[in-house]
């Protein structure tokens, strides 16, 4: 199991709940997952979202390996120029 943890309002969509324990490949099939726990939560998990997997920050995770122990922070993407 991968442990998933929201960060910021993202639990305003998951009736306040923020930590998950999901079984799941790769992070698109944690958001899928996510999203039907929590349909609320899909649109914006489709929009600019970031992850951190084991302490590294990722934009584009899809396709990223979990292992059973990973630890994913998922938070809204960091814009700035």
């Amino acid at each position: 199991m991968a442990y998933i943890y929201l960060s910021g309002d993202l639990s305003l969509f998951t009736k306040g709940e923020n930590k998950f324990e999901i079984l799941a490949p790769n992070i698109k099939k944690v958001f899928e997952r996510l999203s039907d726990i929590h349909p609320e939560l899909k649109p914006h998990l489709d929009q600019g979202i970031a992850v951190a997997i084991d302490g590294k920050v990722y934009q584009d995770a899809w396709l990223e390996s979990l292992g059973p122990e990973t630890e994913v922070h998922i938070f809204h993407g960091i814009g700035g120029g």
